[in-house]
């Protein structure tokens, strides 16, 4: 997951987050809304929430978009 593609799909990464994460509350969020860096944040968030590496999460990030499109795409 790079940086651009992930603030380009902030917006649908926002919607979907409480559902693929259920720590991830509308505070998390909101933090992630006001950083200089979205990916970064929300990064952080999720290795502090879930004990995530850095890769892990970005990881994780990636497989969840790819699913969701692919959601989309089907329905």
């Amino acid at each position: 997951m790079n940086r651009d593609l992930f603030e380009s799909k902030w917006k649908q990464i926002r919607s979907q987050t409480t559902a693929w994460w259920s720590l991830m509350n509308s505070d998390d969020l909101s933090k992630v809304d006001k950083a200089e860096i979205k990916l970064d944040k929300y990064v952080t968030m999720l290795r502090v929430k879930y004990g995530y590496t850095r890769d892990q999460a970005k990881k994780e990030i990636g497989k969840r978009i790819t699913e969701h499109e692919s959601e989309q795409k089907s329905a």
